[in-house]
């Protein structure tokens, strides 16, 4: 998925302590350094841009966070010396780079980050170390690294309770992002970021979307899976915790009353030897939201948003049962033909071939002919058009940079970006399960192998292309068992977690209602199973299809050779098809599963340990799936 001849990856999927690594991710590095090198707005409007990192003294310690005129005038402000490590600060600590200011007042609780905007310098987010208690003033700051490429400093705040806490902050030049790591006391970070969304990427299903003004309680939690995004600002940047070790799940607090209620934080746990970088992306139009109505469906919308650079955008989509589905956003070319970008930064069609139609035109499994819903003009202005059959779209349509292209510019960063950054390559790609990513497929499917083998009939060339048509039958085959090896996998994951589930009913009764909704969901893949009964045949009777066509009409060359060779492929194909669609549908029902597990932990904390469970066994179903499941739409 994220790797190949764009994002170099290793050969085979490892372990966290065994990263493999390859020659050519130099590709990587070399982009990196690019970046760095890139001329940009300075955090100081006095100064030319820094093209260094630099460590500063404000001379004098603000009452409160520093407005962007305050960037403006900073006159008074001593830049410290490369190399000068015993300065002793009598105002604020600032780090800054070519991209951020990282302030450290004296009478402030943590760190505040200040990214560009149009404005100037906007405080983004507030990092406050958290031990017994969280801090509550700076004590002292200590300097540990003062260099062109670097800053770093371990700062010591006070507490109410439990002692001081020390906690280090690192600032690199180029880097959107500071990273963090505990020195004394400190167990998590609390990262201040109001908004009313917080998204959790999810690359093998469904993005989990929480959304302040459905979430009725004071504080809840969201699964740990090494990165959260806050949707912050009037849409111009994001703020993005990334982890390196997972440990509990991620806090959230929320305040305010209905449409005005936002996520006002997170709190993040430092695992052993853990760090917690914390970036924050800004531009115009970073992000971009756009509520759905009823009357919408099947309309075209066209947004007032323009997509501020090419990358690779993707869309969460509120579903009218409250559950979210992600899709990426089709580019239109000049000459007015759309194409979808792959998760290697290429271009690729979405779709199989047998799959694309004119324009937007799409069909898939289980979503049948459709129009694509979410796209970008040849100028990078978005457009939706909602689905109107078999899924609905009602609330908010979220649209935010996930990866990469090969137009992307080089100074711009997206959410894989900042992974690959912080983690580095390898461990990015673990927690990313990149082979898992990877789509299995097997022999050649049956509409395909009808089109090969009545074509031959019909030209009377079946002894001429005697090999080729052996070839298409073995193909035919194995596609058809293939197929129904991932059904019958699915089916028996479905049963095997029901069980599971009705032992956690027994071990939890106050959780019976939530977890009888998971299992009535799991049973809707019996249910698919039931509707195609009719059609479903095993693959010992595709089988028999194929030996009688081996043992009566290869070779055969009767006036009615192609009416019996399409007596018989249209039998695979109606095989074929009915295993497809069901594919599709079991794979659909274990990517609600995981999302519904998600949320339903959102409301209610106590089935966070059965959440946490579920995700893992839902990952390991969905991972190598068939393109006939329709992974990605």
């Amino acid at each position: 998925m994220l790797c190949g001849d764009f994002y170099p990856c290793p050969p085979t999927r490892t372990s966290r302590n065994q990263i493999a690594t390859r020659p050519t991710r130099v590709w990587w590095g070399l982009g990196v350094a690019l970046v760095l090198l890139v001329h940009l707005s300075a955090p100081f409007a006095t100064a030319q841009t820094l093209m260094s990192a630099r460590l500063f003294d404000s001379g004098a310690a603000s009452p409160a966070p520093l407005a962007p005129a305050v960037f403006a005038q900073t006159n008074q402000w001593k830049a410290l010396p490369e190399d000068l490590i015993n300065h002793k600060f009598k105002g604020d600590t600032v780090l800054a780079n070519d991209r951020l200011a990282v302030v450290l007042r004296r009478k402030g609780r943590g760190a505040e980050v200040y990214a560009k905007s149009h404005n100037g310098l906007v405080m983004r987010a507030e990092l406050v170390p958290v031990g017994l208690s969280p801090a509550t003033a700076l004590a002292s700051v200590k300097i540990i690294e003062n260099t062109q490429g670097g800053v770093a400093v371990d700062a010591t705040y006070k507490t109410a309770k439990g002692g001081p806490l020390t906690l280090g902050f690192d600032l690199k030049l180029g880097q959107v992002f500071v990273q963090t790591e505990p020195r004394a006391n400190v167990s998590a970070l609390r990262v201040l970021a109001p908004g009313r969304f917080a998204v959790l990427p999810d690359f093998f299903a469904d993005d989990i979307v929480a959304d302040a003004t459905t979430l009725p309680v004071s504080e809840t939690e969201l699964p740990s899976e090494n990165f959260l995004l806050h949707l912050v600002g009037d849409g111009d940047a994001i703020v993005m915790p990334v982890w390196n070790v997972a440990q509990d799940d991620v806090r959230i607090t929320l305040t305010g009353q209905d449409k005005s209620r936002t996520i006002a934080s997170s709190e993040l746990r430092y695992g052993v030897g853990g760090k917690i970088a914390v970036a924050v992306l800004s531009a115009p139009g970073l992000w971009h939201q756009r509520e759905i109505a009823p009357a919408d469906a099947n309309q075209i919308l066209k947004l007032d948003w323009k997509a501020p650079y090419p990358a690779h955008w993707r869309v969460d989509w509120r579903r009218d049962d409250a559950l979210v589905d992600s899709w990426e956003m089709l580019t239109q070319n000049p000459d007015g033909e759309y194409v979808k970008h792959g998760w290697y930064g290429q271009v690729e069609s979405f779709g199989n071939v047998d799959w694309l139609k004119t324009g937007r035109g799409r069909w898939t499994t289980v979503l049948g002919s459709f129009l694509y819903p979410c796209w970008l003009d040849r100028d990078g202005a978005g457009s939706l058009q909602p689905l109107k059959d078999r899924v609905r779209f009602l609330g908010p349509a979220i649209i935010y940079p996930i990866n990469r292209i090969e137009s992307t510019p080089l100074e711009e960063f997206t959410i894989v970006d900042i992974m690959r950054a912080t983690l580095g390559v390898g461990p990015c790609e673990y927690v990313l399960d990149v082979e898992g990513q990877k789509k299995t497929f097997q022999g050649r499917p049956t509409c395909a192998s009808r089109t090969i083998l009545n074509d031959i009939y019909a030209r009377k060339e079946q002894k001429a292309k005697h090999d080729e048509v052996e070839k298409t039958l073995d193909e035919v085959i194995a596609f058809v068992r293939h197929i129904r090896g991932r059904i019958e996998n699915y089916a028996a994951f479905g049963r095997e977690t029901i069980a599971w589930l009705e032992t956690q009913k027994q071990a939890h009764p106050p959780l019976s209602e939530s977890l009888t909704a998971m299992q009535t969901t799991l049973r809707k893949i019996d249910d698919y199973v039931a509707q195609r009964k009719n059609g479903l045949k095993t693959p010992a009777f595709a089988g028999k299809l194929v030996d009688d066509f081996r043992a009566t009409l290869v070779d055969y060359e009767g006036d009615d050779a192609l009416a019996k060779c399409k007596q018989t492929t249209a039998a695979l194909v109606d095989i074929g098809g009915n295993q497809d669609e069901l594919v599709g549908e079991c794979r659909m029902v274990v990517k609600t599963l995981r999302q519904q597990a998600a949320l339903a932990m959102a409301a209610d904390p106590r089935l966070a340990p059965v959440a946490r469970e579920l995700r893992r066994r839902t990952q390991q179903m969905l991972r190598n799936p068939t393109s006939y499941e329709a992974p990605r739409h």
